[in-house]
């Protein structure tokens, strides 16, 4: 709880509303390991200033950064889960539920399907998606409504990486290149 301390301070003074001072925030830079991963996250020691709505555009865009962040942590903590329908813990997991409990571990609440959670956040186009970002998918043949979600974990370069649960092998990530996930793409969205 302690260590959280420092980055609640930083999202009050990002998020709270206020004049157009000049405003000091620091932030702490160290990486965290994680299986196939490795994040940056803020560093305290270093100042930054904030003095037009550029830079606070900017460091808000870093928070959201950081945030993803600890949700990619989050959910690459279940790899390797088998795939259960309408499983949200580490006994079985379906790609809503994985979803679900990863961003509500981190107190943000999406709603229970796939295809509800589509209708949430910001569309986004394919080429600009992030870290975090949620990607909806078809994979029925018979109707074409979203029944599936993965999220970003990585863009590099033209190579959009996602983690979340197939049926065949449990909580994974998978590559847009793959060309039944190319094909059953429907659309991104940005929550954070």
């Amino acid at each position: 709880m302690i260590r959280k301390l420092p980055y609640l301070a930083l999202l009050f003074l990002i998020a709270s509303c206020g004049s157009s001072k000049s405003t000091t925030v620091t932030h702490v830079e160290r990486s965290v390991k994680v299986p196939r991963t490795s994040v940056t996250v803020p560093n305290v020691n270093e100042e930054i200033s904030l003095s037009n709505s550029t830079e606070m555009a900017e460091a808000r865009s870093e928070a959201s950064f950081n945030f993803a962040d600890r949700l990619i942590n989050t959910a690459l903590e279940y790899s390797g889960v088998r795939y259960k329908y309408g499983g949200t813990s580490k006994d079985g997991l379906d790609c809503s539920g994985l979803m679900l409990i990863t961003f509500g571990e981190h107190n943000y609440n999406l709603p229970r399907s796939s295809s509800q959670m589509a209708l949430e956040g910001q569309k986004v186009k394919l080429n600009e998606v992030t870290k975090g970002d949620l990607l909806f998918f078809c994979t029925g043949r018979r109707n074409r409504k979203i029944n599936h979600v993965g999220m970003v974990v990585t863009t590099e370069g033209d190579e959009i990486k996602f983690i979340h649960s197939s049926t065949s092998r449990g909580v994974i990530v998978s590559s847009m290149r793959e060309g039944y996930w190319n094909s059953a793409f429907v659309k991104a969205t940005r929550v954070l």
